[in-house]
């Protein structure tokens, strides 16, 4: 029996894993779950799953939950804030944990989780992107696997099985364009409605907007590189609006290895819980006659800044990456907030990055502190 925390667990990943866990003929435990604020679903899976801890990062809601259990005899660990992601990362007698919280707050909880030696499916790209180097060191010094769940490092994790690091010539990273690939009015007039129209994938907010100004397929590219071990220049971005060739892999001879199926985030996340074995899954098969036509087009890096400067936070390294994500998740907020114009992003984004003092010391705190500046240096520039 697999026993599993599911960080981030009433957003979509995480209800989509735990929808898997239903249906999949496999044994699967659910020990541990967190949310940020949505007690009402976690109501619901506590129910269903009878988890022995569960953590609502909002305190007052965490302090409503408790009373809820006591008035319905149910026994369970209440936990609340960054550290009860942590105390359910560090759970004994649970060997997978589940990374779908959004943004930098996953951090702390995956070296938790990887210090105490517990497998990781990772849906967090954030957190490879601000220390993807020092986690998977710390992974393999532990002994453990790192399972990606993003259906773009899943199929890359799936064309490289039985092949040689050391032979692949190019990582193959296919983007589905957002809403805005073909688009050709003035960037600087997109609302937030039309920034959150995704056409193919039905995401949190964060990652929708990511999405649209390609910052996500930039975190995707840093996370395809500390994931598969080879330099970004190594890893390529092509446009492909069908989203049915998820990526592939070139090899030294020429050979292009691909993983397609219909575009479902379930069959990523049960493979990452299953893996090595296959079990039969509820995603629709891939009829090929009923697409028609697979598209693939070059990115337009002036189109989308925000491609260009994740290839050059991946080349800077270091604490780069983190400033670039930090500031990245405030002018995102700021834009979802209206705050800012959608093109004031990458501005946002660009300035901070330029204004950072890299530090070279491979280590959490370094990590941490990039984060800290560059969220505040964000909003200083916003305000």
């Amino acid at each position: 029996m697999r026993k599993i925390v599911v960080l981030g667990s009433s957003g979509s990943i995480g209800t989509q894993t735990l929808d898997i866990i239903c249906n999949m003929k496999m044994d699967v435990c659910v020990k541990g779950l967190s949310v940020d604020s949505n007690i009402e679903v976690l109501k619901l899976q506590i129910k269903k799953f009878k988890p022995s801890a569960v953590s609502v990062n909002n305190f007052a809601k965490s302090q409503i939950l408790k009373k809820w259990c006591i008035s319905n005899s149910i026994e369970l660990s209440v936990y609340s804030g960054p550290s009860g992601l942590e105390r359910l990362a560090e759970m004994p007698d649970v060997d997978m944990v589940l990374v779908a919280v959004v943004g930098s707050v996953g951090l702390k909880s995956t070296i938790a989780a990887i210090e105490s030696k517990k497998d990781i499916a990772i849906a967090n790209k954030e957190v490879l992107a601000m220390a993807g180097s020092y986690i998977m060191k710390l992974a393999a010094k532990n002994g453990i696997s790192v399972f990606p769940v993003d259906s773009e490092h899943s199929a890359i994790f799936q064309c490289c099985i039985g092949e040689k690091k050391s032979q692949i010539k190019k990582i193959i990273l296919t983007a589905s364009g957002g809403p805005f690939y073909r688009y050709d009015k003035s960037f600087s007039q997109i609302t937030v409605g039309e920034a959150l129209s995704h056409p193919t994938w039905k995401m949190g907010e964060k990652i929708t907007i990511d999405s649209a100004t390609l910052m996500n397929k930039g975190l995707e590219a840093i996370e395809a590189s500390v994931l598969f071990g080879v330099p970004v220049e190594k890893v390529e971005i092509i446009m492909h609006p069908q989203s049915v060739l998820h990526s592939m892999v070139e090899y030294i001879d020429g050979s292009v290895i691909a993983q397609l199926s219909s575009p479902d985030m379930r069959l990523p996340i049960q493979y990452a819980l299953t893996y090595p074995e296959r079990l039969p899954s509820n995603v629709k098969p891939l009829n090929l006659s009923e697409v028609g036509k697979l598209e693939f087009f070059k990115p337009d890096f002036n189109k989308f800044p925000c491609l260009g400067l994740s290839y050059y936070a991946a080349k800077k390294g270091f604490t780069m990456p983190s400033a670039m994500n930090a500031a990245n998740e405030v002018a995102v907020e700021a834009f979802l907030n209206k705050e800012i114009r959608f093109t004031d992003i990458a501005k946002i984004v660009k300035k901070t990055m330029h204004a950072h003092t890299i530090s070279k010391k491979m280590s959490l705190d370094s990590f941490i502190e990039a984060d800290f500046w560059a969220r505040h240096y964000a909003r200083k520039l916003i305000n």
